[in-house]
C-alpha cells in the first residue's frame, strides 16, 4: 500500500531521547549544506563534550527541511538552547542541553525548520535531494555527481520553498516559544 506523504509522520530526537520533534508531511527538501556558517556552527558543537557530529568529513550538513506549521514539540522543548553564530544572526540552531545534541536550525524570518538528518531514524530518513552551496565546501574535497551539486542555493531549492510558503497562505509562523529559548 502507497502511503499518502500528507500523513506521513517522522520523529527526530536528541541522542538521550529526552527531546522530540514531530515532523508531519512530506518535507520541502532533503538536502545537504556546505556553507561556511553551517561549518562553522558545526565545528564550535562538536567541541563540546558529547555532543554528536553534524558535520560529514566532506564538510556538508545534512538537513531535512520542514514546514513550520506541520511540526510538534512533542517533548523535551524546556531543555533546548538557542546558539546563534553572532548576536544579530537571523538564524538560531536549537540544542538539547541534556545530552548537547543539536536538533535544528530556525532561519527566524522563514516558514521552515532545517532539522538535521542525523537526528531522525536512518529508516523515516529522506535521501538527500541535493548538495547546495558547495562553492563554501573544504579545499580538496571532490563530491560525486550522484545528486545535484549547486554553488549557490538553486532555482530549484527556491521554487520548493516559495511552494511550500504559498501553500502555507504566505505566512511564517514563529516556532512555538518554550522555557528553553525565547522568540
Amino acid at each position: 500500500m502507497i502511503r499518502d506523504a500528507s500523513d506521513m509522520k517522522r520523529i527526530a530526537a536528541c541522542t538521550c531521547g529526552a527531546v522530540t520533534l514531530e515532523m508531519t508531511g512530506k518535507p520541502i527538501v532533503a538536502a545537504t549544506c556546505y556553507c561556511h556558517s553551517c561549518q562553522q556552527a558545526g565545528r564550535r558543537f562538536a567541541a563540546v563534550p558529547g555532543a554528536p557530529a553534524v558535520v560529514g568529513a566532506d564538510g556538508g550538513t545534512p538537513y531535512v527541511l520542514m514546514r513550520k506549521d506541520r511540526l510538534i514539540w512533542l517533548s523535551g522543548s524546556d531543555r533546548l538552547d538557542e546558539h546563534r553564530l553572532k548576536p544579530e544572526s537571523p538564524t538560531r540552531r536549537f540544542v538539547a542541553r541534556c545530552c548537547n545534541t543539536p536538533i535544528a536550525l530556525e532561519f527566524t524570518k522563514g516558514h521552515w525548520l532545517s532539522v538535521y538528518s542525523d537526528r531522525i531514524a536512518a529508516e523515516e530518513r529522506p535521501a538527500a535531494e541535493m548538495r547546495t552551496i558547495v562553492g563554501d565546501r573544504p579545499e580538496g574535497v571532490d563530491l560525486p555527481d550522484n545528486i545535484p551539486n549547486y554553488r549557490t542555493p538553486s532555482g530549484k531549492f527556491m521554487w520548493r520553498l516559495l511552494k511550500a510558503w504559498a501553500a502555507m497562505g504566505f505566512r511564517a509562523p514563529p516556532i512555538e516559544a518554550t522555557k528553553g529559548f525565547a522568540q
